[in-house]
């Protein structure tokens, strides 16, 4: 059974950085598909950013890029996203995601959360202006 229990959230002022973490429990963490996604109040789960663990390929929300960064450590079976210059509509909870299926990786397919089989239970980011 694979887990993945997120941690790192928190609330911070607008400009500031925060890194979420990740970790895998229950499967060796390589070939995978993992993302992060977001959801604020009101609102539709969003796709974040996302790699191909096997050849680190990652992928960005337009609204998140150059400013996140998705990484991943396979020693510690934990996927990161640093995020900085941190804006209030970045507030949501944050989710990690993961499937076996690579295709989901694919520019297309990686923003919708229906292609995700493992969630985690999210953490809070909160961005005051």
């Amino acid at each position: 059974q694979v887990q993945l229990v997120e941690s790192g959230g928190g609330s911070v002022q607008a400009g500031g950085s925060l890194r979420l973490s990740c970790v895998v429990f229950g499967y060796t963490y390589s070939n995978y598909c993992m993302g992060w996604f977001r959801q604020a109040p009101g609102k539709k789960r969003e796709g974040v950013a996302v790699i191909d663990t096997g050849p680190g390929t990652t992928y960005y929300s337009d609204s998140v890029k150059g400013r996140f960064t998705i990484s991943q450590d396979n020693a510690k079976n934990t996927l990161y996203l640093q995020m900085s210059s941190l804006k209030p509509e970045d507030t949501a909870n944050y989710y990690c995601a993961a499937t076996f299926n690579l295709w989901a990786c694919a520019p297309g397919y990686w923003n919708s959360d229906v292609n995700f089989g493992y969630w985690g239970q999210g953490t809070q980011v909160t961005v005051s202006s």
